[in-house]
């Protein structure tokens, strides 16, 4: 009798631990390990904007758009766009020109304000010769913006910011097989779309809409 009430328990936990996973994690595959394509940025072969839907708002990736809400480069001189007036939900919004020294650009205007760290960049687009942390929390803050346990997801506008970004993760120790370039969302043309444009305006960014993450370099330690 005692085995049988034994097994009924165990019976039990299992139904409400079944019960218990949400449809989305009962379905999640695994991922195939990023594959650049042959172009400038390197964008992953197989998760990129054409199939990103198939991949959002997955708990086991951390998915970030490296764009600036209101970019001062001249991105509509070669068909871009200079706001963020979209992204996707779950994504954490992390200006890549706060980061990093842009280097060499292909627009006017580009940021060229306070940032994280300074680069020497290289070729291909994303390789660090040589890097020097302008603050003494930019390690930190890396660190506590990006997971190391899990894939991360990179995206920006053109796919720029991305490779960059890329770079200068897989330089301070990430893993680049858990780096997906995920490509640039100027070429996206789903429905699953977080719109940031407030509704009859075509300049005032939702901000609040988004996952934000603020970095203050007035109250950072510069690094002499």
């Amino acid at each position: 009798m005692k085995k049988q009430i034994a097994l009924f328990i165990v019976v039990c936990l299992m139904v409400l631990s079944a019960c218990s996973q949400t449809p989305q994690e009962e379905q999640l595959s695994a991922l195939t390990p990023p594959e650049r394509d042959t172009g400038p940025f390197g964008v992953d072969v197989n998760i990129n904007m054409d199939t990103i839907d198939d991949y959002l708002e997955r708990p086991d990736v951390a998915y970030f758009d490296m764009r600036m809400f209101y970019d001062t480069a001249d991105y509509e001189s070669i068909g871009g766009v200079s706001k963020l007036t979209r992204t996707f939900p779950g994504y954490r919004i992390v200006p890549a020109p706060y980061l990093f020294n842009l280097g060499e650009m292909p627009v006017a205007g580009a940021y060229e304000g306070k940032t994280l760290f300074t680069i020497t960049w290289g070729e291909p687009m994303g390789t660090v010769i040589d890097i020097k942390a302008n603050y003494l929390e930019s390690e930190v803050i890396l660190n506590e913006i990006f997971p190391k346990d899990k894939p991360i997801f990179l995206m920006c506008g053109g796919a720029g910011y991305t490779a960059l970004t890329r770079g200068l993760l897989v330089n301070r120790g990430w893993d680049e097989s858990k780096i997906y370039h995920t490509g640039g969302n100027w070429h996206y043309e789903g429905d699953k779309s977080l719109d940031l444009m407030v509704s009859g305006s075509d300049s005032v960014i939702a901000t609040w809409r988004a996952n934000y993450a603020f970095i203050d370099f007035d109250n950072l330690t510069p690094v002499n």
